[in-house]
């Protein structure tokens, strides 16, 4: 599945969010899959698709961020996938 995450960037956060990705990376646990990613920018949001099987699992991967940024998960399908699931309805 994938899912929009969409981040609100804790208050004079976002050098630190940038410092701890700089150094640690994502640091995602296995079966999610970054897939690519959008910024305001005035670094208050970031916009993020990440594939995974279920919503629970990004939890390991947001937990280590949570400290910096607030969280927003939402499933989204693509246009395509959107089409075919149409197709029968129209």
């Amino acid at each position: 599945m994938l899912f929009m995450v969409i981040e609100r960037f804790r208050p004079g956060q976002a050098a630190a969010i940038y410092r701890r990705f700089r150094d640690r990376g994502r640091m995602m646990p296995e079966g999610v899959k970054y897939v690519s990613s959008w910024i305001e920018p005035d670094f208050q949001r970031c916009y993020q698709v990440m594939e995974a099987d279920r919503a629970d699992d990004l939890k390991g991967w947001m937990i280590h961020w949570d400290d910096l940024m607030e969280f927003e998960v939402v499933p989204v399908m693509t246009s395509a996938q959107a089409v075919e699931k149409m197709a029968p309805l129209l």
